[in-house]
């Protein structure tokens, strides 16, 4: 199976990258190495899945683990760029992860957020269309379920309610996907994911920035007095649902469906792709989260015990964007999927603080 992976240098996307390549596909990764957060992260993460610098826009590099593995830095919202990769290419499945991420700095710079997750999804999807592939997994968010009470979070609740542009932006890709998959047969489906973590995490999430304070003895923010839920969960627990999906494409057993009918030639699906009937839409969206919510506080003590430090607290109102509570129902994915996390928190916190701790965390 050929992949195209975009955001092949963010911290799931790499990890994804070598479990695909570690059980045989070949993958085209994908990623502009913008510098919302420190690089040196986006290179590491690189150099483990055997690529070597200098990138230069459009150049394809090889990777020394995996021959069928290459890497093209590129943006999204360089059309002309990514269709002549499609049409080159050929490419079976397209898993989007590529993103501009966070929820605060969506506040202080929403263009960003409309540049890349909204037009350049777009380009995804069109070039889906015209040159159309087996299935598109995309990256959504648990953003989009916004100011929800109800709990857990089923993907049949409303998330019309959002508190940040970035979860906007995140069920606006939801939409756009399922217009593209009526219209013209694609197959897609969208991936809401839960506060992930573990080795090579973001640094601009909570569990580098904690570490990183409490070991250089500086005080951590802790938000709305510590009284905040989140539904951690580790990465390798993220990869293993998301191949399930890339493996499952959804189906809707029409006529101009590539996914039920991939001996269609790529013009008939185009022009045929109108045609479908109402209600007949291959497309799915899953939760995709450990399911078992935790307590800010509990979660700090883990860090602090994997440390041996006690942390310096700051406690602060709640921030613009954010929510209380995130808690994720994955019987959907579990069902269908055989999707089960098996990381508990404290075998995660574990792995992250020996990483981080390690030579292999640049930012040492």
């Amino acid at each position: 199976m050929k992949v195209f992976l975009t955001g092949a240098a963010g911290f799931i996307g790499a990890n994804l990258l070598a479990r695909l390549a570690s059980r045989g596909d070949e993958v085209v990764g994908f990623d502009n190495i913008n510098d919302y957060y420190d690089v040196r992260l986006k290179y590491g993460r690189l150099k483990e899945n055997g690529f070597e610098g200098p990138y230069a826009d459009g150049e394809v590099k090889y990777s020394a683990n995996w021959p069928s593995v290459r890497f093209v830095k590129g943006d999204l919202c360089d059309k002309a760029a990514l269709d002549k990769l499609f049409a080159e290419e050929g490419f079976d499945v397209v898993v989007n992860l590529a993103a501009q991420a966070g929820v605060r700095y969506s506040i202080t710079n929403p263009y960003a957020y409309l540049h890349s997750n909204l037009e350049g999804f777009l380009n995804i999807l069109e070039a889906c269309r015209n040159h159309p592939v087996k299935h598109l997994v995309f990256a959504s968010s648990s953003s989009v379920y916004g100011l929800n009470t109800k709990v857990p979070f089923n993907e049949e609740d409303k998330a019309d309610s959002q508190v940040s542009l970035y979860g906007a932006t995140k069920k606006s890709n939801e939409l756009m996907a399922h217009s593209y998959s009526k219209l013209y047969g694609i197959p897609a489906t969208g991936l809401r994911f839960f506060t992930v973590y573990g080795p090579w995490g973001r640094p601009d999430m909570s569990p580098m920035l904690f570490a990183t304070a409490i070991s250089n003895g500086e005080p951590i923010k802790v938000f709305n007095g510590g009284d905040m839920i989140r539904d951690f969960t580790y990465v390798d627990d993220i990869v293993e649902g998301t191949i399930r999906v890339i493996d499952n494409p959804p189906s809707c057993h029409t006529e101009a469906c590539p996914s039920c009918h991939p001996e269609r030639s790529e013009g008939s699906m185009r022009s045929e792709g109108s045609m479908r009937s109402e209600g007949s839409v291959p497309f799915e969206v899953y939760n995709i989260g450990c399911s078992n919510p935790v307590k800010l506080m509990d979660f700090i003590s883990e860090i602090e015990t994997a440390l041996g430090t006690e942390a310096k607290k700051v406690f602060l109102p709640m921030q613009a964007g954010d929510v209380y509570q995130t808690y994720a129902d994955c019987s959907k994915l579990e069902t269908r999927l055989g999707y089960h996390p098996s990381t508990t928190l404290h075998e995660g916190i574990g792995q992250f603080i020996a990483w981080f701790k390690s030579e292999k965390n640049p930012l040492r």
